[in-house]
């Protein structure tokens, strides 16, 4: 079966999350998921609805994360399908006094579903693969606490730092590049596929 114009479809709904999220069009990002949908972050665990409301409550008030799309594909088995696209978190905040970009590099792995003729996001699950810490001015000394700093696992643990001490409450535990996180995501994708009846576990 030709499933090039669903693909295209899901794809641009892929990129428009990104550009509507990061630009504030906040009408239109509400409309990249389902009504059920739900999103998890390291910072936002829930209900799609609700990531939206507090995305842009941190977006007016200056939190300044934002995000950069590579190579994408998806899986169809229609009216079900598994999005990956590769991405960067950037998020940049004061840590210890010091003004600092992290980057954490990763996919969007994402739970499609075709309802009314239209598709949506059901469960968007980002996997987290390596990240790095720097100041914004190099000749600045940046210091980390050691002991924060192991508490997070390998993938997005500078991003963690920074983000908690921003204040933001991270969770532990989320899908990295290997590990039995990310091989339950995985199946829980191929299961999606093939009919389950939900989208997996909801984290």
């Amino acid at each position: 079966m030709d499933d090039r114009a669903d693909k295209e479809a899901i794809l641009e709904i892929v990129n428009n999350w990104v550009i509507w999220s990061d630009s504030g069009d906040w009408d239109r990002f509400a409309t990249v998921w389902h009504d059920d949908g739900w999103m998890t972050a390291t910072w936002f665990q829930g209900p799609a609805s609700d990531f939206v409301k507090a995305r842009r409550a941190g977006f007016e008030r200056g939190v300044s994360i934002i995000h950069f799309l590579g190579a994408a594909t998806c899986d169809v088995a229609a009216p079900r399908a598994i999005a990956q696209s590769k991405m960067t978190i950037g998020q940049r905040a004061s840590v210890d006094g010091v003004l600092a970009d992290v980057v954490c590099t990763g996919r969007f792995y994402d739970f499609f579903e075709k309802r009314d003729g239209t598709w949506g996001i059901v469960r968007r699950q980002p996997i987290y693969e390596k990240d790095r810490l720097d100041p914004v001015d190099p000749g600045a000394r940046l210091e980390l606490d050691q002991t924060l700093l192991g508490r997070f696992p390998e993938g997005y643990r500078h991003l963690a730092y920074l983000q908690t001490k921003a204040g933001f409450d991270v969770r532990l535990g989320l899908p990295g590049l290997r590990g039995p996180e990310v091989a339950k995501l995985y199946a829980e994708g191929k299961a999606w596929l093939e009919g389950a009846p939900t989208a997996g576990e909801l984290l």
